[in-house]
């Protein structure tokens, strides 16, 4: 079959003061007709930059070789004016964050009819009315009232939807989608991904699909294409390369999917219990209710709304829900962040709310917190073995050098090099960030660490790097652990028992074996099921 797009032997490099990077090499695939083909790797592999050259959106120092044709036409040749006409009309793209590519300023109707009276001269009624038409498509809920809104009005998911009905706007033949369901809910991610199937099987389009997630990859490509460091490193049908790899990196990545890691969720803790909420409630007015633009009966926001636990001394205790469940807010709660309505939190058998001042200071000493984005929660302007430092002589549990000392020692326990202890946060990678925010939590000793969504944007491989690191602390430091996470895959693996949150309210919880395999209530059954599982997709592609 002729191929819809050929890549042959592209290579991208990004010149400047400081010298030339070599972002993309001796690259070389093809998009038949009808085919979703998955492009997979780490950040920085060259994913997303291939896709960008294919489409023509490169700065302009960067410097490309090789050949990209597409429908039998080869874009090198093409003048500025040729590859305009094509983007949109033949060949769209998703971008990984919908946040920074739609127009704060602009409703989503404006945004999405704007390519149709753009590319195609249609007057503002019909685009409008065709934009109505594409947002049904993608089964965004109230299309025509959603029409109105602006960005900042709506969820990550419906924004990535959004961005999906735009670059269909002009039924292109090509989709490019970079990292769409990246950090979504579980169950979004699961509706995102049977949308590009739908439009696959009905009108032909060819997608192709970065992820770092091979999980993903495998529910909907045909084919996939493994990059490293610039370079492809193996590809194929996906059943063969996950069941035959060839290249050690394709194995190191198929062993860093969730499913591959060690469980603890069968190990059984006895425990006395460390923390515990009975009848926790955090409630938040909303303004917008009393401004006349939103019509509520009820102005209040029940972020959580009569919630109960324990967490027993020792054990790994995940929470799970979407996006807006509580989940954050419960852990925001147990460390005092946000004040608790009503209800009880008790921490070692007293009630946080009634501790004096020294036991306070101690409490906060013992209950740590890593934050799901560690750009957002370190000091952009300190050192990292300062970061690390800080809690150590701010509590006065020893002077400035001695606290250094210690931090150099907790850099070494999470792994991070000596080498990188003079940098500040914007020069490391995500991973490396996470570690000097697992260093900072620790540097006071813990009995309780709350992990919030650690995990949920970096790649699989250094995911399971974070994961068998905090495992690793666990036993060493004898540490409590309540990790918390929208991707249930990890949550089965890393967890001895788990709770189930929806709208505030906890649904469900018990070991975390039993719940996930069988789960009590309509809402735990759906998520169980959204969730990728690429061993099952690959046991159903095997001979019987």
């Amino acid at each position: 079959m002729t191929s819809l797009v050929s890549v042959e032997s592209l290579r991208v490099d990004f010149t400047s003061a400081s010298g030339t990077v070599n972002a993309v090499r001796d690259v070389s695939f093809d998009v038949a007709p009808g085919e979703i083909l998955g492009i997979v790797g780490e950040s920085g592999s060259g994913k997303s930059v291939s896709c960008r050259a294919l489409l023509g959106l490169l700065p302009r120092h960067a410097r490309i070789d090789g050949r990209i044709v597409y429908d039998g036409r080869d874009l090198s040749t093409m003048s500025a004016a040729e590859k305009t006409a094509l983007r949109g009309r033949e060949i769209s793209m998703i971008f990984q964050n919908p946040s920074s590519h739609l127009d704060p300023l602009m409703t989503i109707g404006e945004q999405v009819a704007e390519p149709l009276r753009r590319l195609f001269g249609m007057e503002r009624r019909a685009a409008r009315e065709r934009a109505l038409a594409l947002l049904d498509i993608v089964r965004i809920r109230d299309a025509a009232r959603r029409m109105n809104a602006y960005p900042h009005q709506l969820s990550g998911g419906m924004k990535q939807r959004v961005l999906i009905a735009a670059a269909l706007a002009c039924e292109p033949r090509l989709l490019l989608a970079d990292e769409p369901t990246t950090a979504l809910d579980v169950t979004v991610q699961a509706g995102i991904l049977d949308l590009l199937r739908t439009l696959n099987a009905e009108r032909g389009l060819s997608v192709i699909l970065v992820s770092h997630d091979l999980g993903v990859i495998g529910e909907v490509c045909d084919r996939v294409v493994v990059m490293r460091g610039g370079e492809i490193v193996e590809q194929g049908r996906v059943s063969d390369v996950v069941t035959r790899p060839r290249n050690r990196y394709t194995r190191e990545l198929i062993g860093s999917q969730p499913g591959r890691l060690p469980s603890m969720a069968g190990e059984k803790v006895t425990g006395t219990p460390l923390l515990a909420a009975e009848g926790l409630c955090v409630h938040f007015s909303d303004r917008a209710a009393f401004s006349g633009l939103v019509k509520r009966s009820d102005p209040v926001v029940r972020a959580l709304d009569d919630v109960s636990l324990t967490v027993q001394r020792g054990e790994t205790f995940g929470i799970v829900g979407e996006s807006g469940s509580g989940k954050s807010t419960f852990a925001r709660a147990v460390i005092g962040l946000v004040r608790a309505s009503a209800g009880e939190i008790r921490y070692d058998g007293r009630p946080t709310a009634a501790l004096d001042p020294a036991q306070t200071k101690q409490f906060r000493r013992d209950v740590q917190m890593i934050f799901q984005s560690p750009y957002d929660s370190l000091n952009p302007r300190m050192r990292v073995l300062d970061i690390i430092a800080e809690p150590i002589w701010r509590h006065g549990l020893a002077d400035r050098a001695t606290a250094l000392d210690q931090a150099a020692e907790l850099m070494q326990r999470v792994e991070l090099d000596s080498s990188l202890a003079r940098r500040r946060p914007r020069q490391l990678s995500g991973g490396q960030c996470q570690r000097v925010s697992i260093a900072r939590a620790l540097a006071l000793s813990p009995r309780l660490l709350i992990a919030d969504e650690v995990t949920s944007a970096l790649d699989v491989t250094i995911q399971a790097q974070v994961l068998r690191l905090l495992a690793r602390l666990k036993t060493e430091r004898d540490l409590t652990i309540i990790y918390i996470s929208h991707d249930l895959a990890v949550v089965r693996r890393f967890c001895n028992r788990v709770a189930v949150f929806q709208h505030g309210r906890l649904v469900e919880s018990g070991d975390t074996q039993a719940v996930f395999d069988a789960p009590s209530q309509a809402y735990t059954r759906t998520l169980v099921d959204s969730a990728p599982d690429l061993d099952g997709r690959v046991k159903a592609a095997l001979p019987a």
